[in-house]
């Protein structure tokens, strides 16, 4: 257990959690509503620092970023916990752990070790990412303050339910975010457990700090599929993120506790799709759907074919450093020389 920060004490022992947007008021020996946040005799402790359950070399397609150093590779961490309780989960395995659980299951690896690895691993960038990286803040601060000594990037893959005073601490080396966009309804998002406009608060002040996004939304039949409520959501990230941002829509298909409900048709993703063509936005790709096209990146000034996927395997980049090599138009992301080029290949020569 380590003290948490962005916290404060308030009277008769309890304490104010500031990390994420349910703002937890905890009594004396219990938990946030993430569970891994604990008030003992007046004083809030995490359970989640300097242990994972999970440490993958992963594409930094996968998080998904398409527009972010393609075909780079990211060390991907996380350790348990969520602020949410999603019925669709796939790693609910791990987002569902409880803290007993999650000592019997993780390794020790102190944020030294976490930089050391991606450095001799050859990755580009650091993915805080599986469970919601809000959860494992603590932990996740030191290693990203190292990661940004050492010349690597630091991503969120994130479900936005964050506050602006834990944005404030992450401002100075926060790259790029991944946000899930689950719907555009309040009450959906109280199913699962949040609420809508702290995402979209969290969106809006990223976008202001610089910090490269991309956005993704899976489309749940009956749930959030519905062309009003996508056409609101591709509104919302041309109006206040930009036309440049692009959009992942991902097929669901049945999982965890939502495994009664049928995959997502083809057709509807395709109707999503259109909706957000028609909404502005440049960039739109098809996840979970090993359709050809539906994952390549194409000029918005003239079509070209500028990165060709497979899923989330790039084949092909033919970007010439920011720019499209047939009409030389500027193409919004985050590229140029791969950031392993100008980093060392071990902490120690950081040191």
């Amino acid at each position: 257990m380590k003290e948490a920060i962005l916290y404060q004490k308030l009277g008769n022992g309890q304490v104010l959690c500031q990390l994420c947007a349910h703002y937890c008021q905890i009594a004396r020996g219990k938990q946030g509503v993430c569970r891994v946040r604990e008030n003992r005799d007046g004083r809030l402790y995490t359970s989640a620092f300097g242990r994972t359950v999970s440490k993958n070399v992963d594409p930094i397609e996968k998080k998904p970023l398409f527009h972010f150093f393609p075909g780079s590779t990211s060390y991907s961490i996380a350790t348990h916990g969520c602020n949410f309780h999603c019925q669709y989960c796939t790693n609910w395995q791990v987002s569902q752990l409880s803290n007993e659980r999650f000592e019997t299951v993780s390794d020790a690896s102190s944020p030294e070790q976490i930089i050391d690895a991606a450095l001799r691993a050859g990755c580009e960038s650091i993915a805080y990412t599986y469970v919601e990286p809000t959860i494992f803040f603590e932990y996740l601060d030191e290693i990203a303050r190292l990661a940004r000594a050492a010349g690597l990037l630091n991503v969120f893959k994130t479900n936005g339910f964050m506050t602006p005073e834990m944005l404030k601490v992450a401002r100075p080396y926060l790259d790029a975010a991944n946000v899930d966009l689950k719907a555009f309804q309040e009450k959906t998002y109280q199913s699962f457990g949040g609420a809508l406009h702290p995402v979209l608060d969290s969106l809006k002040m990223m976008k202001a700090m610089g910090v490269w996004l991309e956005i993704s939304t899976l489309v749940i039949p009956g749930i959030n599929d519905e062309p009003t409520e996508l056409a609101n959501m591709a509104n919302f990230i041309v109006q206040e993120l930009g036309t440049n941002t692009p959009w992942h829509i991902a097929r669901f298909f049945p999982a965890y506790g939502m495994e009664h409900l049928p995959p997502t048709p083809v057709s509807t993703l395709h109707e999503a799709r259109n909706i957000g063509w028609e909404a502005g936005l440049r960039y739109v790709y098809l996840a979970n759907l090993l359709e050809q096209g539906s994952q390549d990146t194409h000029c918005h000034h003239c079509g070209y074919q500028l990165v060709k996927r497979r899923g989330q395997e790039l084949l092909e980049n033919r970007i010439e450093g920011d720019r499209c090599p047939a009409c030389h138009g500027q193409i919004p992301g985050c590229f140029g020389e791969p950031v392993s080029s100008r980093v060392p290949t071990s902490i120690r020569q950081v040191k």
